[in-house]
């Protein structure tokens, strides 16, 4: 068992437990640089996907992870993000700039539209976002002369500092691209957390009656998360764009917002790994299941067949499976396992126990 004895605040606040934690991250992040040399370029695409993923889904998790309010409107704010990255291209805007301010002109949207829609909570907002994600497919096919309409957008690729940067011409460069933008992502989340508007953060999703006794604004704490998390969520919709290159009204569909949702239960609300194993969840399950029909046909002697809904029922019942038996998600099941090793013999299980009552008073009306 081993044990962290700290004698410093900053101890407390930094953003790994000890050396050893912070050097299995710098080993994985080694292996996810040295990716192209030991994966095909398939497999590449497929780990860009779910970097991709994962930028969406550290979106989300600011609002409804850490903040508490549900939304299943984020496919909007993906829409706005990729849309104004390419429109910004268009107009000759470089790369550099064009992409940091579809992601700042999507939170500032977020941000404005945040400020009526906090208003409701819990299903309410949650079906004010779900008709928001909604109402962005007719938008984009009202506003053709800027959108492209049903017909959409294509774009090949960009350049950044002379080298062309193209999803299916150079994709080792599009996957070193994704990295460095989810890393600067992540670490920017991490820092948030540490700061005190990301206490602010948990404090309203916690309890927003003893955040507001302990001086927190609700309201400028609840636009502020939704600005942050539609503006990571822009970023992440700049990046599908260009690892599609073609997209129209359909490509975000509301679809894409119950996938979201779904992808962070799944990984682990709360959690910025939580995000990433989700990713790793919504990126490789169809591929998996891909593999598995094509498995199957030739161990039966028979032909693969298209099953329409496959994905979306096994995805479904993998959710189900984690509500009733691991509520905590991919990441809380292994918390458990790592404190069982960490703490055996002593290990309880009741440790993770929920709480079973909750104060009537815990959101405000």
């Amino acid at each position: 068992m081993r044990i962290i004895f700290k004698t410093d605040y900053m101890q407390d606040i930094r953003p790994w437990k000890d050396g050893y934690q912070l050097s299995l991250y710098l080993i994985l992040l080694a292996v996810m640089i040295a990716a192209p040399w030991w994966l095909d370029m398939f497999y590449l695409g497929e780990l860009t996907n779910v970097l991709v993923w994962a930028i969406a889904g550290l979106g989300l998790m600011i609002l409804t992870g850490h903040t508490g309010q549900a939304s299943l409107g984020h496919a909007a704010f993906l829409a706005i993000g990729c849309y104004a990255n390419v429109i910004l291209l268009e107009a000759g805007v470089p790369f550099l700039l064009a992409f940091p301010l579809a992601g700042i002109l999507t939170g500032v949207i977020g941000a404005t539209i945040a400020i009526p829609a906090l208003r409701l909570h819990g299903i309410y907002l949650a079906i004010f976002t779900l008709a928001l994600s909604i109402l962005m497919d007719d938008i984009i096919v009202l506003a053709e002369p800027i959108t492209g309409g049903v017909a959409g957008k294509f774009i090949s690729g960009v350049d950044i500092f002379g080298l062309t940067i193209d999803r299916w011409g150079t994709p080792t460069y599009f996957y070193w691209l994704v990295l460095v933008v989810t890393v600067l992502v992540t670490l920017g989340y991490i820092n948030l957390l540490r700061a005190p508007l990301g206490r602010s953060f948990i404090a309203v999703r916690d309890s927003e009656v003893s955040a507001q006794a302990m001086g927190v604004d609700i309201a400028r704490t609840k636009t502020i998360s939704f600005g942050i998390s539609c503006a990571v969520t822009g970023w992440a919709g700049a990046l599908m764009g260009l690892y599609a290159g073609a997209f129209n009204n359909e490509t975000f569909s509301v679809v894409i917002s119950i996938q979201l949702l779904m992808m962070i239960v799944i990984g682990g609300l709360g959690s910025i790994h939580g995000a990433f194993f989700g990713a790793i969840v919504i990126g490789f399950l169809p591929q998996f299941l891909s593999i598995s029909k094509e498995y199957v046909g030739a161990l039966f002697g028979g032909d693969t067949v298209a099953i329409p809904g496959l994905e979306f029922g096994v995805f479904g019942m993998i959710l189900i499976a984690f509500i009733l038996f691991e509520p905590m998600g991919i990441y809380g099941r292994w918390l458990k396992i790592r404190t069982f090793f960490e703490l055996f013999p002593f290990y309880r299980k009741d440790m993770f126990k929920r709480q079973k009552s909750y104060l009537k008073t815990e959101r405000l009306r």
